[in-house]
């Protein structure tokens, strides 16, 4: 299996994630998929990969994770850190514990990876990351006030981590989704997308793959929204 690129894909027993593992299987990776739900290790088996039942949320299931990884296939060379949705509601209802629930899903998950990835791929002498982020990062929502807030940290580290290991051949980039079809979409929101519809969780997938492939093998630290044209912002 030493010639078999291998991708870990987290939260991937549906929508983007599992968009994300069945694009990059099609690429020719083997898929190591993570979901709190058995639904990723079905995924898996469907893609003659591995599925482990866990959480980004814990740095257990994490660190099992890459380390059953690394001991079944010797490399990792490609993250995708995916999750669910951090809590939302009202800016100063939402409580600490809620904001902290946040970080552990969309912020910490990324810099817990970073730890336990890193030297696999300074190993090897190279490697790729995406991390799944959101249309708001940058151009925040009340709406999705903990997810907007903790997301621009996301950006924020992505581009320091970039940064300090791009001479060792490490990429880190993050992909801004907007919004997808693996959800519901009501018709005022489907207004304001100039594209008039929802992205489909395959072309969420289409932009993560370019990002860990070796087409985009100058490109590191950036934030690409694959958004249909929702926000305003250059």
């Amino acid at each position: 299996m030493d010639d078999t690129r291998v991708a870990i894909v987290t939260a991937a027993g549906s929508g983007i994630g599992e968009a994300c593992a069945r694009r990059l299987s099609a690429d020719g990776y083997v898929p190591v998929l993570l979901s709190p739900s058995g639904s990723a290790v079905d995924v898996a088996n469907d893609l003659g990969g591995d599925g482990f039942e866990g959480s980004v949320t814990d740095p257990d299931d994490l660190a099992a994770l890459v380390e059953t990884t690394h001991e079944r296939y010797g490399r990792i060379d490609a993250v995708v850190n995916n999750t669910g949705h951090p809590p939302s509601g009202d800016l100063i209802e939402i409580s600490d514990e809620e904001w902290y629930e946040g970080m552990d899903l969309v912020l910490m998950n990324t810099v817990r990876m970073a730890r336990l990835v890193t030297p696999i791929m300074e190993e090897r002498g190279g490697g790729a990351i995406v991390n799944v982020s959101t249309f708001s990062a940058f151009e925040p929502s009340s709406d999705f006030p903990v997810s907007s807030v903790l997301r621009a940290g996301l950006g924020s580290y992505t581009k320091l981590y970039a940064d300090r290991y791009a001479a060792d051949g490490i990429r880190m980039n993050t992909v801004q989704p907007g919004f997808v079809d693996s959800y519901d979409v009501d018709e005022e929101t489907r207004a304001k997308i100039p594209m008039g519809r929802p992205a489909r969780t395959e072309e969420i997938a289409d932009a993560v793959a370019y990002l860990l492939s070796e087409e985009s093998s100058y490109v590191t630290g950036q934030n690409l929204r694959v958004d249909g044209g929702i926000t305003s912002s250059m």
